[in-house]
């Protein structure tokens, strides 16, 4: 739903590493109080100290004593061992002045990262379920939260930048603005194994994964060199930014030509009442892409014919169009009467008294969206005209138009300091804390990389192996796929989400990985489903069982095989799956034709299931839960749903 235009305005967050007053000392930013370390690891500790003093540190935990010298200009290094899972525990650092850490923590690092599924906090704009309780009761001093404040940078930065200081204990207070998957998950992580816990949360929604990977990853896959090579030609920000500048100012005014709705800045289509002509129909509030224009990004125009009553006229009235989905241009009877950038920003424009006359008028809005959805959405309560205390609905039909395709567009130039750029995440966020050691990843992203499955599936591993390089370990790393969202329909067999998340999964090909499955947790109206809580825990049931080796299991059933059978498609797990007691959901069979059916399905034992169609005798393939918000009911005996397959690929 992001619009780049909307990041026009320039910005760098500059990295710095927090000046410590009170001594000489000084160490990478996530080196606080209240500090979780992985236990049983070496630990590397860069700091700086005067130049050429001896360098002590003393670790309360064994009083072992640490020395080394700062060298010239003040840098030095110590190795260390850590303990195991324990504390509280102090460090001392001293050059001649002291430094002390305290209420450190020896256990389990996790990092926490992705887009605002991960991102979304327990209260804030997130509100997870029951969150008001959940914040109440978030206890847990033996669970630590660190925040890595949202930063971009054209080069990899090794001083990370956080919020709220460093490290917190977990209380109400401190968990308020925390991811919340990765609060749940820390929380079913000490439930079980009842040690100290720390999560990272490492977050940016809207973002695509390509941020979040090293430039030099993605060199090898070729698919960002337009826009690694301009950061890699030695030119600075201020060079890269007027770079960028030049670009979208082209590419803004190819935007403007391409537009049929309007001709040398004057809107055509912003006209006074009249036929409708050649205009479609459209249903206000509501997404366009639900209403016949899948996959539309681009300018639309929308056109509403009103009757003014005589009572209003050549009086003010206010125009209330609730929230569009990007940017609007809004006229009425073709005189320009306001205009918003921005998805989530409530419109409500004044038309000027003389203006208003009785009779009919046209109100017309020229909408913006370049990615994700588009259109007029909300509350239908919201869409109202009003003078005098009477309102008029502008809920329902209007007209529109397209004005431009983005598919007739070159790809829009990318901004260095655009959460978007590749590697500019990975670089500003993550490389700074890859000599902090951790125990594993969990990833909650996707959504903004919908459409570009292909690519994906090669991008979404090489961030996975990337990162494993960079920290020199083989992580584990558990990621969600993709929710249920959008209109629910039975058969879609060409869903963008659904190939998304097969994208996904094809991850689980690389060694010490693990998938949640949440198609059934999603919600049809909301990008950010609320059950965060269950989210969090099949996490930790990955975790649980691949990592800590405890005795649950952390994976639904899995197609093994499947033969066609005369006019059924037999499938076969590789585990016992829940017999419901109303019909299974979720099914889809394909024609020799290519069309696609809904199917029907027989129970023939605990692990094996036949799918047929009305009418089809010769099945050739089958889909389930093959939709962008699917409603599939195959769970396993364990309660944890079956993930979306297909056998076309096989």
């Amino acid at each position: 739903m992001k619009n780049y235009l909307k990041h026009l305005g320039l910005g760098i967050a500059v990295a710095s590493m927090p000046l410590l007053v009170q001594a000489k000392v000084q160490l990478p930013a996530y080196f606080t109080d209240n500090m979780v370390l992985q236990q049983n690891r070496t630990l590397t500790i860069n700091g700086t100290a005067r130049a050429k003093r001896n360098v002590t540190l003393i670790t309360s935990w064994d009083n072992n004593s640490y020395r080394t010298k700062a060298a010239a200009d003040g840098s030095f290094s110590i190795e260390i061992q850590t303990p195991p899972a324990g504390g509280p525990y102090i460090m001392t650092f001293t050059d001649g002045e002291k430094l002390t850490l305290k209420n450190i923590m020896s256990g389990e690092v996790w990092l926490c990262s992705g887009q605002s599924n991960m991102e979304m906090p327990l209260a804030g704009w997130g509100q997870v379920d029951n969150y008001r309780q959940e914040i109440a009761e978030a206890n847990y001093p033996n669970i630590r939260l660190l925040q890595i404040r949202k930063t971009t940078n054209v080069l990899p930065s090794d001083e990370a930048i956080l919020n709220n200081g460093g490290w917190q204990s977990c209380t109400p207070k401190d968990v308020e603005e925390f991811s919340s998957v990765g609060y749940f998950f820390a929380r079913q992580l000490w439930n079980d194994l009842q040690i100290p816990i720390g999560v990272i949360d490492c977050t940016w929604g809207g973002t695509p994964a390509e941020a979040w990977t090293s430039a030099d990853a993605l060199a090898q896959m070729g698919d960002f060199d337009f826009e690694l090579d301009k950061m890699k030609n030695g030119l600075s920000y201020d060079q890269l930014r007027a770079n960028y500048a030049k670009d979208i100012a082209e590419w803004n005014q190819m935007l403007v030509s391409k537009d049929a709705g309007q001709k040398n800045g004057v809107a055509l289509w912003a006209t006074t009442p009249g036929p409708a002509g050649d205009w479609g129909t459209i249903q206000a509030p509501g997404y366009w892409e639900k209403q016949g224009l899948a996959g539309l990004d681009g300018v639309v125009w929308y056109r509403k014919e009103v009757d003014i009553p005589a009572s209003w006229a050549g009086k003010a009235v206010t125009l209330s169009l609730g929230t569009i989905d990007d940017d609007d241009v809004t006229y009425f009877d073709g005189k320009e009467v306001g205009k918003t950038v921005g998805f989530n920003v409530t419109r409500k424009y004044t038309i000027p008294a003389n203006l208003v006359k009785a009779g009919k008028s046209a109100i017309t809005i020229q909408i913006s969206d370049l990615q994700g959805d588009g259109g007029l959405y909300g509350d239908a309560a919201n869409l109202y005209m009003e003078c005098n205390g009477q309102r008029i609905s502008l809920a329902g039909d209007w007209n529109y138009r397209i004005g431009i395709d983005m598919a007739e567009m070159p790809p829009m130039p990318s901004s260095p300091d655009h959460s978007g750029h590749p590697s500019v995440l990975y670089n500003g966020m993550v490389n700074p804390l890859i000599n902090y050691p951790i125990q594993g990843v969990i990833w909650y992203q996707g959504e903004n990389n919908v459409g570009r499955n292909q690519q994906y599936s090669v991008l979404f591993k090489t961030l996975i192996n990337d990162w494993r390089q960079k920290w020199g370990t083989n992580l584990p790393f558990y990621f969600v796929q993709l929710a249920g969202f959008m209109e629910p329909k039975t058969v879609q067999p060409e869903s963008q989400w659904a190939y998304l998340r097969e994208a996904q999964a094809t991850a689980l090909h690389l060694d010490n990985t693990g998938m949640v499955v949440a198609t059934d947790i999603g919600d049809a109206n909301d990008i950010h489903p609320k059950n965060k809580q269950e989210v969090g825990r099949r996490l930790a049931l990955n975790a649980l069982s691949k990592t800590y080796h405890k005795p649950m299991v952390a994976d639904a059933p899995v197609m093994t095989n499947y033969t066609i059978e005369g006019n059924q498609i037999v499938i076969n797990f590789n585990q016992p799956l829940e017999r419901p007691s109303e019909p299974i959901q979720g099914f889809i069979v394909q024609k020799p034709n290519g069309e696609f059916v809904l199917g029907n399905v027989k129970w023939l034992n605990s692990t094996t299931l036949s799918v047929s169609a009305d009418g089809v005798q010769l099945p050739v393939a089958v889909r389930y839960n093959w939709a962008d918000c699917p409603g599939g009911t195959l769970y396993g005996v364990d309660g944890l749903p079956v993930a979306p397959f297909r056998t076309d690929i096989y």
